[in-house]
């Protein structure tokens, strides 16, 4: 583990970096041709005023070296919440050093703290490094859950389906 690790809470200082360590995430995977995010589109909603996503950073040696950002998410098998990491990075010059592993801890701490059910997060099946890790820190693998997503057209198509009165209305809100 790094001498000098320090995991805390992202600021609105830390945008820039943030937007950075997401493009590297997005390049690392092969995906940058997916990443539209801009670093005010990052800002807004790690910093706005009812934020939905939040980060953490790693500092190794006082500089900014890795980041996990995630939300929280809700069993109703379990009856209760828990938190969903949807990006965790390490700049590759910090690896092997504890930065990851501890972004993770900081996040089970508050898990158990927060009285939540469960850490989940998903990794790229080619991603043999990070599984490893995940592996050695007790992380079951799902295999038996397929993820699905709808987005661009047909996220369009299916919303214009929708027959519900638009209101205005939140979700759940009578």
């Amino acid at each position: 583990m790094a001498e000098d690790l320090l995991i805390r809470p992202a600021r609105p200082a830390d945008a820039p970096d943030i937007w950075r360590f997401v493009r590297l995430l997005a390049e690392y995977e092969h995906l940058a041709h997916q990443m539209t995010a801009t670093q005010d589109d990052l800002a807004a909603a790690l910093f706005g005023a009812a934020p939905k996503v939040f980060a953490d950073i790693a500092e190794v040696d006082g500089r900014s070296a890795g980041f996990s950002l995630w939300f929280y998410d809700f069993s109703s098998f379990a009856g209760r919440g828990g938190i969903y990491v949807e990006d965790l990075f390490v700049l590759p010059q910090a690896r092997g050093r504890g930065a990851g592993r501890a972004l993770l801890a900081r996040l089970a701490r508050r898990c158990l703290d927060e009285g939540l059910a469960r850490l989940d997060w998903a990794v790229l099946d080619w991603n043999a490094p990070a599984i490893d890790v995940y592996r050695r820190i007790g992380a079951e693998a799902r295999d038996d859950w397929r993820l699905r997503r709808l987005s661009g057209q047909a996220l369009q198509d299916l919303a214009e389906q929708d027959r519900s009165p638009q209101d205005g209305a939140k979700p759940g809100r009578a």
